[in-house]
């Protein structure tokens, strides 16, 4: 895994998983929504895309089924802090739509790079 995408609404934690990608030696760009993560995806050689679920504009499970549409193959990993719902109840959603993994906020540097090491051991 060399470049990771990550969609994420909050400028905060966008940054903060930016710093951790860094941190794992890998590149990364950042979207602030799924409508501008499409378009960098449709721009860039993206080995991972790490996406929120609640997020304006183009919400995280649209945007899942975008990226399946346009790589069936991408390795995507869908994070939620929850909303109107449970966390957990977005996630199932995301894993029936067939992402790698998926993680609940907040979670810990080492718990995304044993996310991204999974997803790598699974890709052979």
């Amino acid at each position: 895994m060399k470049k990771v995408l990550i969609i994420e609404d909050d400028q905060s934690f966008r940054l903060i998983l930016s710093q951790m990608i860094a941190k794992a030696g890998l590149k990364s760009a950042t979207a602030n929504d799924g409508e501008e993560g499409i378009e960098f995806f449709r721009t860039g050689d993206y080995d991972l895309v790490i996406t929120d679920i609640i997020m304006p504009v183009m919400e995280g499970i649209e945007t899942i089924i975008e990226l399946r549409k346009l790589d069936p193959k991408v390795k995507i990993i869908a994070m939620s802090g929850g909303g109107q719902i449970d966390a957990e109840k977005y996630l199932s959603t995301a894993l029936s739509l067939k992402v790698n993994k998926v993680l609940k906020k907040p979670f810990s540097y080492k718990e995304l790079l044993l996310a991204m090491a999974l997803i790598e051991q699974e890709a052979g």
